[in-house]
């Protein structure tokens, strides 16, 4: 089982800094290769950049009333909940379909209903 793991390419979990400008603030993220692979991923399948994606979650989850203490952990779980939903069929793997295309509030709610499940 873990051959999976530790002989897959070791660049994935290099960490790499980018720098952007989020509201004319400069600032600095610096994660494993994997998740910029991933957000770069996200982004193009809506027409945006890494730089356009990053802020753009960053305006929402500010919208939200979201603790953002820790970005880099957010856009994480950004990543992990994007192939978890690919893997559950809830959005598609078709790279050519927006993730904004997808019904959220309908895909939330059945995340909801099977983690009352789990629960029960």
């Amino acid at each position: 089982m873990c051959e999976l793991f530790i002989k897959a390419d070791a660049n994935q979990w290099q960490s790499r800094t980018h720098s952007l400008r989020i509201d004319g603030v400069s600032t600095s993220i610096r994660i494993e290769n994997h998740f910029w692979d991933t957000l770069t991923e996200i982004g193009r399948r809506d027409g945006m950049t890494v730089a356009q994606l990053i802020t753009r979650l960053w305006h929402e989850a500010m919208d939200a009333d979201h603790d953002l203490g820790n970005f880099t952990s957010f856009l994480r779980v950004c990543c992990a909940r994007y192939h978890a939903l690919i893997a559950a069929g809830e959005v598609s793997a078709d790279l050519h379909v927006p993730i904004a295309g997808h019904p959220a509030r309908e895909i939330l709610a059945r995340e909801q209903q099977r983690r009352n499940l789990r629960m029960n």
